[in-house]
């Protein structure tokens, strides 16, 4: 362990990015700042505002070395995003928004080239969520620009490259559905080769290496001169405490606007890309089975139709529900989760008061989670961590339907805590709440039932 007092997290988000100072023995955030992470139309494409989120970030460090000081940094970003830089480390080419929807043209030629799911347990997505198909798109369309790209580099190590000048890439941002990885021999797929790209990869280092100490200028203009750390992908970020403090085999529903669940010690070979399973990488490399759905935005959706219940009628509902087999299919939020192709639809509703209906949303929900677990073999407890943790009922449902205990972590690691474990700071003791499978009559046949309509 390290005896740094105090962490400052370079934290980009999709939607927002923040550079905020963590206190290295209680985890509490002490300093903070905010900007949106806005994408620019002009250009070759539309592209992220990177100098924008330059000028934010040393303006944070400047002010944040001062009060309240830190001893190192460390860095997070999304996923799906890479840099590509000249020989002089600078962008040869805007940092892509993953958003960007190519031609018809180019996404058939990259389906063709594109290796197997059995490969990399990449999921073909849509737009660039997969960075590959970002990489054949500029290389193809842009050939000039291209040609003056020298070195490639993962998203969070991209920023580490511009503090330290050291480039580096890191597998967990390699793995997480970029097409460019492989798992199974923890190395570049072949895509790699097929692109011609190999020379261009910067090395490899882990998320816990510190990559160098700030460029001199940069420490100068900051007035303090700490290590970077190299850096490490969102998701992954939020994985890292529980591989710190507990022993496989255990998951993680790590619950927002998507449900992502991670398995550890799960299931690689009968992942299905069909049914929006996946592996990610974590931080010390293994592949992690994972499966997701968009839970949060189907809890918004139905909470705004449905309207506001007391916990207490939701909880006294659920007995008629199960018994009535009123129920909610497949799917709120169309496109994402375990059985695509489906539109919801309430069955046995006519007549059903709004406690029920928000009863049979949570049966839902649950019922949604447990095939996303069951799809990654998922074994051991589940850690449900996020706005869901808050939702006794749903917490209940899960450990019966899956007959396995609910762990149940108010708030959530969150992706800065996650990242500062990088400099090897010990993880922060939080509070949890154990929830024991129960005896629920009727919800076997329930189950059943719901599972029979979607055929």
């Amino acid at each position: 362990m390290t005896a740094y007092r105090r962490i400052a997290v370079l934290d980009i988000g999709k939607t927002n990015a923040k550079v905020v100072v963590l206190d290295a023995v209680t985890g509490a955030e002490i300093a903070a700042a905010r900007m949106a992470n806005t994408v620019l139309k002009d250009g070759p494409y539309p592209h992220y505002d990177v100098e924008a989120l330059w000028a934010f970030t040393l303006d944070a460090f400047r002010r944040f070395a001062k009060e309240p000081g830190f001893d190192a940094i460390s860095i997070t970003t999304h996923g799906a995003s890479a840099a590509l830089l000249d020989a002089d480390g600078r962008l040869a080419m805007p940092v892509l928004d993953y958003e960007h929807e190519y031609p018809q043209a180019i996404r058939d030629a990259y389906d063709a080239l594109r290796p197997s799911f059995a490969e990399t347990r990449s999921p073909r997505l849509s737009m660039g969520l997969n960075v590959g198909a970002q990489l054949h798109y500029q290389k193809t369309v842009f050939p000039d620009a291209f040609a003056k790209v020298t070195t490639i580099a993962t998203y969070p190590q991209y920023w580490a490259a511009r503090l330290t000048g050291i480039a580096a890439n890191e597998v967990t941002s390699l793995g997480c559905h970029t097409d460019l990885w492989n798992p199974q021999t923890g190395d570049y797929s072949s895509l790699v080769d097929t692109l011609g790209i190999r020379p261009l990869m910067a090395p490899i280092r882990p998320a816990f290496d510190a990559l160098g100490p700030l460029l001199p200028e940069i420490a100068e203009a900051i007035d303090v001169s700490v290590p970077v750390y190299c850096g490490i992908h969102d998701s992954n970020a939020s994985l890292l405490p529980h591989l710190v403090a507990r022993q496989a085999p255990f998951s993680v529903a790590s619950t927002g606007t998507w449900v992502i669940n991670f398995a550890v010690g799960g299931d690689l070979e009968h992942l299905d890309p069909a049914r929006d399973t996946l592996a990610n990488v974590d931080a010390y490399g293994r592949a992690v089975p994972s499966s997701r759905f968009m839970g949060g935005r189907e809890y918004e959706i139905l909470s705004a139709e449905i309207g506001s219940v007391a916990d207490e009628a939701i909880l006294a509902a659920l007995p008629a529900v199960v018994e009535k087999k009123r129920m909610l299919t497949p799917n709120v939020a169309p496109g994402s989760g375990p059985f695509p192709g489906h539109q919801r639809r309430w069955l046995n509703a006519e007549g059903a008061s709004p406690a029920e209906r928000h009863a049979a949303a949570c049966l839902y929900l649950a019922l949604m989670n447990e095939a996303c677990l069951g799809l990654i073999g998922a074994k051991g407890p589940t850690i449900v961590e996020g706005p869901f943790a808050a939702n006794r009922l749903y917490l209940t449902l899960l450990a019966t339907l899956t007959g396995r205990p609910t762990i149940a972590v108010p708030g959530s690691t969150g992706t800065s805590q996650g990242a500062s474990l990088l400099t090897g700071i010990a993880p922060v003791a939080t509070p949890e709440t154990r929830v024991e499978p129960s005896t629920m009559p009727g919800l076997e046949a329930y189950r059943a039932a719901w599972l029979a309509t979607i055929g």
